[in-house]
């Protein structure tokens, strides 16, 4: 479906995973070939953080920009979500909802699970461009290990009435904004209120927790091991994947891209600014890069 740049169209798509109709937003924009935007997955995941970088490569493409299963805004059922609900979800979008897309944008956790896709060997990925690619959550990457009263933590978590108020209080405004200024986003004028509001919306919404929780604590990391990222990476095309990040990355998730990109035999496009969120911060610098190096448009 094509439409024009300057308008959106949204819609709600039911899909099922192990028995439960789940329902998952999307958003289209644009004409012209299409392109898949997966947004990061974050404790405040939702498709909008690809709303700037949508405006600007809607001149070029249809633009569909998802959310994760248990992310964004929608309501959603307590669900003990795993890798295998992520991988499944993304499969039915390059199959069923947005198949054989020109191009595929993919932000932190969704490069990881992008490249554990192409490493399947079950599909011909399409041009890729992996912005801050991440694999492994926050508290493994903190910890540098995962200790088994991570599972504790989910379970809390999920816990009726209890579960709801930790979730709660770890996510309150002061959290957010936090979180953001230290490694998600260059500016901290940037994160206005305005835009701290957006984020509440995602952590405020009907059963919101045990999706955040899960990838907080490392649950839904697409990869175990360094070693089991790396050979998905290098088991890819080079010529086919973009790596782009920004030169203000987190020491260590930096040096797990660096890694990812080596790996793949890749050369990444470092930017000047942008942390973990550069796609959302600087929409205008990423899109330029994809342009130039996909070759789009023409």
């Amino acid at each position: 479906m094509k439409v024009p740049v300057e308008a959106e169209r949204t819609e709600t798509v039911e899909w099922s995973w192990e028995g439960r109709e789940l329902a998952v937003g999307l958003s289209w924009r644009g004409t012209g070939p299409r392109a898949l935007l997966l947004p990061a997955l974050s404790a405040v995941s939702s498709r909008e953080e690809m709303a700037g970088l949508q405006m600007e490569l809607a001149g070029d493409f249809e633009t569909v920009a998802a959310d994760w299963p248990g992310f964004g805004t929608c309501s959603k059922p307590r669900f003990s979500w795993t890798p295998e609900a992520m991988a499944g979800w993304l499969d039915h979008l390059l199959r069923a909802v947005v198949p054989e897309p020109a191009l595929v944008v993919a932000a932190g956790h969704a490069a990881g699970y992008l490249l554990r896709y192409g490493a399947s060997g079950s599909v011909r990925l399409p041009r890729v461009a992996l912005v801050a690619p991440t694999w492994r959550g926050p508290l493994p990457t903190v910890l540098g290990k995962r200790p088994g009263w991570l599972a504790g933590v989910r379970a809390a978590i999920d816990a009726p009435g209890l579960g709801s108020a930790l979730y709660q209080l770890n996510l309150n405004d002061r959290m957010v904004r936090r979180m953001a200024q230290g490694h998600v986003y260059s500016d901290p004028a940037w994160f206005t209120e305005e835009r701290l509001a957006g984020k509440r919306a995602v952590t405020r919404a009907k059963g919101a927790r045990h999706a955040s929780v899960r990838f907080v604590t490392g649950r839904l990391d697409p990869f175990t091991t360094s070693e089991e990222a790396r050979a998905a990476a290098a088991a890819l095309p080079a010529d086919r994947i973009q790596w782009i990040w920004g030169e203000e990355a987190p020491r260590r998730s930096r040096a797990e891209m660096e890694a990812l990109a080596e790996a793949a035999g890749g050369r990444p496009t470092i930017l000047p600014r942008g942390k973990l969120a550069l796609h959302e911060e600087f929409p205008r610098e990423v899109a330029a890069v994809i342009r130039e190096e996909t070759g789009f448009p023409g």
